[in-house]
């Protein structure tokens, strides 16, 4: 057999070359294995950064690469109100926790059908120690009917920056409300309410749906004023706000071994009140106080010893849980962190059927309200409460900052005296 000579050699190359650029231009190119993974991750994962050529590409889930979110640290300007910086989930304060602005109008209706459950699991994701730009006052109250000192307020809040104070009301839907019953500073600030009445745990009911409602709307609001539809300032606010802010306690009354505390504790059957509350640590107060933040939320979250305080009573007489309930809670949780007075003056000489005195018209003028403002609360400490509380407490001379029980007909003697006596420093 003949031996290829090179000229034949290169005529079959000449042959061959066409086919071999046709096949090479029809053919996709392959990838290389590591290649097709990092393609196959890109397309299903956010896009990652590497420091260097040479370093391998770290696929990170979506959420990771989200800025972090980061706590509003002043307001833009001094109309502006911080936002909550409590740590709630969007989806949860979008769908349960309404703004205040879209709240229950209060007229002849029912507030949104919203459970007490609602606001207290929402606290359980509230950071208990933010750090709010400024210090706010959350005044709540707590009405059955429209507020009759509504023009009083109205000036006790005149010309105050709106940064520095927070109104909330619970109102009863039940009463029949004939025309808008909060206007002004009062107004669009009901929260969802429910029915109140006398010996029964509602009243308590409706002060923790208070506090829940102040503490999920603003992070700021420091302290928390519990306050009655009768119920007046003595004190501009700008006094009640230096007085409460530089505060590090609460101002609750918390009295031990009171007449007839015995028949309180067991108002809803013997023994039934134990084990969460033995009668050596049931207290009574009055249900107006001051809360810091801090306890603020041991009330809203509790339910060891709410679940026996919403128990029903087996006679009215001795059933005024409302006076029981916070001074209780409070005195087990830290009675080292409350001052055991209230800073709502209030006369029980001459009081009848569990109410103290109402002052009328002609009772009111600068005399009344100087000597309110000159009157010492009483304190825990006094008898047989002194073991409760450190020797420091007990040397206080705190001031009146509010006064109750006022009857609707003091509105205009107390306007009449307003600037000159009583909201002047």
């Amino acid at each position: 057999m003949l031996s290829p000579t090179p000229l034949s050699l290169l005529c079959a190359l000449l042959l061959c070359l066409p086919l071999a650029i046709i096949f090479t231009i029809t053919t996709p190119s392959s990838s290389t294995p590591s290649t097709r993974s990092a393609t196959s991750c890109l397309q299903t994962s956010a896009p990652t950064s590497t420091t260097g050529a040479n370093k391998s590409a770290t696929v990170r889930p979506l959420s990771a690469l989200l800025p972090a979110v980061k706590t509003l640290k002043k307001p833009h300007n001094k109309n502006t109100t911080a936002a909550a910086t409590d740590t709630v989930s969007s989806s949860s304060s979008s769908s349960s926790s309404p703004s205040l602005s879209q709240a229950a109008t209060v007229r002849g209706g029912a507030a949104p059908n919203e459970t007490d459950e609602d606001d207290n699991s929402q606290l359980l994701r509230v950071n208990p120690n933010p750090k709010p730009p400024l210090k706010k006052l959350a005044f709540m109250f707590l009405t059955t009917t429209p507020l009759p000192f509504e023009p009083l307020w109205e000036l006790f809040f005149n010309n105050t920056p709106k940064y520095l104070y927070n109104i909330y009301i619970h109102a009863d839907p039940s009463f029949n409300y004939t025309t808008p019953p909060f206007r002004g500073v009062f107004a669009r600030r009901v929260i969802p309410s429910k029915p109140t009445r006398r010996h029964s745990p509602t009243l308590i009911a409706a002060a923790r749906r208070l506090l829940s409602r102040a503490l999920l709307d603003d992070a700021s609001n420091y302290m928390f004023a519990l306050l009655s539809p009768s119920c007046i300032p003595l004190r501009s606010f700008k006094s009640t706000y230096r007085i409460l802010i530089k505060s590090k306690k609460s101002f609750i009354e918390i009295l031990k071994d009171e007449p007839g505390a015995y028949e309180r504790w067991a108002a809803r059957g013997e023994e039934v009140m134990e084990p969460e509350v033995k009668f050596e640590d049931f207290r009574i107060g009055s249900q107006f106080w001051v809360l810091k933040r801090k306890h603020a939320r041991i009330v809203a979250r509790d339910r060891r010893l709410w679940s026996k305080f919403k128990l029903p009573c087996l006679s009215p007489d001795t059933c005024y849980p409302e006076e029981h309930y916070f001074p209780t809670l409070l005195r087990k949780a830290d009675p080292q962190g409350c001052v055991p007075a209230t800073l709502t003056h209030v006369d029980w000489r001459g009081g009848y059927g569990g109410h103290p005195r109402t002052y009328f018209e002609e009772e009111v003028g600068p005399e009344m309200i100087r000597a309110l403002r000159k009157a010492k609360p009483r304190y825990g400490t006094e008898g047989s409460n002194a073991s409760d509380w450190s020797g420091s407490v007990r040397r206080r001379r705190d001031p009146f900052l509010f006064a109750r029980k006022f009857s609707p007909t003091c509105v205009g003697p107390l306007m009449d005296i307003a600037n000159d006596i009583i909201f002047r420093d």
